[in-house]
């Protein structure tokens, strides 16, 4: 069992995270309310897009050893480490992956500044400025990323960039789709909202 499609964008002292809604087994749909991205810190959140029980154990895997950081450092995990932690937690079973590409996006504990990355199946990271994207349909995610993103912009901006490329691509994909959940991470708060889109 499969979920679709992860994108993060950069804006202005913001980041957005965005995932549809849809598992399923190829062609047959499963379920319209997956979970897909998940929290890791006040202004750090995963999106894990690949084999469904891997995704569930992947999650839970990374929240325990977070909190467990937060505790023995006494401080909030910045999105650098957490990245490196899922890096090294993926080499590690490099050899029996998961089946998993995650995308870590968030805002730095002490500096507020934006950060978005990905990693393939074992852990390779890579770091970008403008945005990254992640699942089956990734040539129309970046299609549609490429003409929409412009540097530095504004939380609303950000959210109707993000919102309009996840639709539009979905809609040229049959994994994809079924609605769609958009979080806008901000210094001081963090806004989710949830998309409507074709139920065919």
């Amino acid at each position: 069992q499969w979920y679709q499609r992860r994108v993060r964008m950069k804006g202005k002292n913001c980041v957005a995270i965005a995932a549809d809604k849809r598992l399923g087994i190829r062609f047959q749909t499963v379920s319209c309310d997956f979970q897909k991205i998940f929290p890791m810190g006040k202004k750090l959140f995963i999106g894990l897009p690949g084999l469904a029980t891997d995704v569930q154990t992947f999650a839970n895997e990374l929240k325990f050893h977070a909190n467990l950081y937060n505790l023995s450092e006494n401080r909030e995990l910045s999105p650098k480490t957490f990245l490196s932690m899922v890096s090294n937690f993926l080499y590690n079973r490099r050899f029996g992956p998961y089946f998993i590409e995650p995308v870590v996006a968030g805002l730095d504990p002490k500096t507020d500044e934006p950060f978005i990355a990905s990693t393939d199946l074992i852990g390779c990271p890579m770091v970008t400025n403008d945005f990254v994207v992640a699942g089956t349909c990734l040539e129309q995610l970046y299609g549609m990323c490429e003409t929409l993103y412009k540097p530095d912009m504004q939380p609303d901006e950000l959210f109707e960039c993000i919102s309009q490329a996840l639709l539009n691509a979905q809609d040229r994909d049959a994994y994809s789709g079924w609605g769609g959940v958009v979080y806008v991470i901000e210094p001081n708060k963090i806004t989710k909202r949830e998309l409507k889109a074709r139920m065919d």
